[in-house]
């Protein structure tokens, strides 16, 4: 029997910290629970944890702070952060600091579960032949899926978990237009409907990493369906 996946809940309102962790405890997760990003990071920094879910907005050391703390040090612990801003540059925010995905309150509490299952499942380890998957190629842009490395031109690129999975689905299918719903389902394991801007965002932070000014266009969007990778 497998051990259960261990979580760390940092939010500073008590309400929401103990009803999430009842359940996610009858879900069979072990939780672990701070008020603030101090005591999640003294939290993580004592006992490494296989999940984080951070609140935006906490005293002293908000969740962005954590998120950047932790990478910082080289910990690739999937996050998801939650927060009352939905504006898209606050998204940015998130993922600038690290996060791997990001929650808009209030939420239901089964796309919280879809999240989180498919957080742990992309941070799994990938068990590969001898000799490791070969390289996937399209124009200037070549992807390591077992080392989960990136270059563009010669230039290797840092990417979040969930930046290289949906970069990686893109570049596996490059000349085939993949529909919203397809890519929320195979990246995120849930289609979170057409008001969700999860995706957009995704793709506009990939873009920031992989066209810096003067590069040619990789990701093209194809309106009203999705997003396909094209060689130039």
């Amino acid at each position: 029997m497998n051990a259960p996946s261990r979580v760390l809940l940092a939010d500073d309102d008590r309400a929401i910290r103990e009803s999430l962790e009842r359940a996610l405890q009858l879900e069979g997760y072990e939780v672990r629970t701070a008020a603030d990003g101090v005591q999640a990071l003294a939290s993580v920094h004592r006992e490494p944890v296989d999940l984080l879910v951070l609140d935006v907005m906490m005293p002293g050391v908000d969740g962005l702070g954590v998120c950047r703390v932790l990478r910082a040090e080289g910990d690739r612990t999937p996050i998801l952060m939650l927060t009352a801003r939905v504006e898209t540059p606050d998204r940015v925010a998130g993922l600038d600091a690290g996060a791997d995905d990001y929650l808009a309150k209030p939420f239901e509490l089964d796309e919280l579960l879809a999240r989180l299952r498919a957080l742990l499942r992309r941070a799994a380890p990938v068990v590969e032949g001898e000799g490791g998957e070969p390289p996937i190629r399209v124009g200037d842009l070549r992807i390591e899926p077992g080392a989960r490395r990136v270059w563009r031109g010669g230039r290797e690129v840092d990417l979040s978990k969930t930046e290289f999975d949906l970069l990686e689905l893109l570049a596996r299918n490059a000349g085939i237009v993949l529909d919203h719903a397809t890519i929320y389902d195979r990246i995120w394991g849930y289609d979170f409907g057409p008001e969700s801007k999860n995706l957009a965002v995704y793709i506009s932070y990939l873009r920031r990493k992989l066209e810096p000014a003067g590069s040619a266009p990789l990701i093209q969007t194809v309106r009203g369906v999705g997003y396909t990778i094209r060689p130039q």
